[in-house]
């Protein structure tokens, strides 16, 4: 069994890098308490033009884009935070990767994950006031 997952993973990774794109070794989000902090990890990236970063409030609402990132390369980390999730009345957001090539090649995106995120009514007020002076 231990061998037909070293074939397997041995398979996605040249199948990834002989079409483009990007290998996740890993993508998951935790909420600090103020800010939501995205995390993944690429194992390649090949003809990778940028990562889109998306959010959806609840478990029904549409994906918007939150930022673009560019690739660093094969094998690297990537944080991304989120500081604008107070600004919602939900406390479950859901996230994902668009990959974006540079070919014009099939979209791909990452798994979805939901982050939990509980932020109070005075922070969410105070950062609603200051927005209208900015």
């Amino acid at each position: 069994m231990k061998n037909y997952i070293s074939i397997l993973a041995l398979i996605l990774l040249l199948v990834g890098s002989a079409f483009g794109g990007a290998f996740l070794d890993f993508f998951n989000g935790r909420s600090d308490g103020n800010n939501i902090v995205l995390e993944w990890k690429t194992r390649t990236e090949t003809n990778l033009l940028r990562y889109e970063i998306q959010r959806k409030a609840g478990n029904n609402g549409e994906f918007i884009i939150l930022a673009t990132v560019q690739p660093k390369g094969s094998n690297s980390l990537y944080t991304y935070v989120d500081r604008s999730a107070y600004k919602d009345a939900e406390s479950i957001y859901g996230y994902r990767l668009k990959i974006v090539e540079t070919a014009s090649g099939p979209t791909s995106y990452s798994n979805e994950i939901t982050v939990t995120h509980s932020v109070s009514s005075v922070k969410r007020t105070w950062g609603s006031i200051k927005a209208m002076f900015r």
